[in-house]
């Protein structure tokens, strides 16, 4: 087994890219890898929310403007990113948009516009940093969800561009495996961020439908500090929130009772 398994990542110093950075969960990533002491880029469409996070934080702190589904943007922010750093030795793909609707009443550009932030924007800022990441033994971290293992009623696109990250990831952290590159998985269950206030309905609006859930939600900052110390750590595939671990055991010791329990609970979401 390769010397760098088992050895504690060191981050001081590190350049961490976040992209969807100007969003809860983002911004509370930002915060708290700043106070390990690593230099931060910081990317999202929003440039003036990026603008705002940035003037809070010490240190060194660049910010792109980029709309992740943009190869060519992606391209154009990373070069701004490599020209000011030098290289990538943490990306963060954690750039994500839902929806919530039966599939029945969902159009499928909503599925498809699901599909190209949360796929393909990882797939093109990992495709972009990828040669920096092995040249430095880097860390690759995507924001996945209990989503990307398991069913949830109402939102099949976004489960499905889930489990598609799940299986990009798993496969290129096999593929990287003598490279030095980590590559985390987080997999957290419902986050009070205002993420969940910005869902799409199945006509592409913003959804006024309430949210079901199950159990307590967990807190951007919770996450962001299972997030780094996971880095630290070197850690494959990171599940968060107590119905996170029961759904994870649930949906490998028997499918059809977690489907009967979930589509209890969550049965509201095909109410309209």
């Amino acid at each position: 087994m390769s010397s760098w398994r088992g050895v504690v990542r060191e981050l001081t110093g590190a350049v961490v890219v976040i992209t969807g950075a100007a969003g809860g969960l983002g911004s509370a990533m930002a915060r708290r890898f700043a106070v390990t002491g690593a230099r931060l880029a910081l990317l999202d469409i929003d440039q003036a929310g990026l603008d705002a996070l940035a003037a809070e934080l010490p240190g060194d702190v660049f910010t792109g403007q980029c709309d992740i589904t943009d190869l060519g943007q992606v391209e154009t922010v990373f070069a701004a990113v490599l020209a000011r750093f030098g290289g990538v030795d943490v990306l963060v793909n954690n750039a994500g948009l839902t929806h919530r609707s039966a599939f029945a009443d969902t159009d499928p550009s909503v599925l498809r516009k699901v599909m190209e932030v949360n796929y393909f924007g990882a797939v093109h800022a990992t495709k972009t940093a990828l040669a920096s990441l092995i040249e430095r033994q880097g860390a690759i971290v995507t924001i996945s969800s209990v989503a990307g293992f398991a069913p949830l009623l109402g939102r099949t696109g976004y489960v499905a561009s889930k489990h598609a990250l799940q299986g990009l990831f798993e496969t290129l952290r096999a593929e990287l495996r003598e490279t030095g590159v980590d590559v985390t998985i987080v997999a957290p269950t419902f986050v009070d961020t205002p993420f969940r206030h910005r869902t799409l309905d199945g006509d592409g609006s913003i959804t006024k439908h309430p949210q079901s859930r199950v159990g307590s939600m967990l807190s951007a900052e919770q996450v962001a500090e299972a997030v780094v110390g996971a880095v630290a750590r070197r850690r494959r595939f990171v599940v968060l929130g107590a119905v996170g671990k029961l759904t994870r055991f649930l949906v490998r010791v028997s499918p059809a009772l977690y489907e009967w329990v979930m589509a209890r609970s969550l049965r509201s979401e095909l109410e309209r």
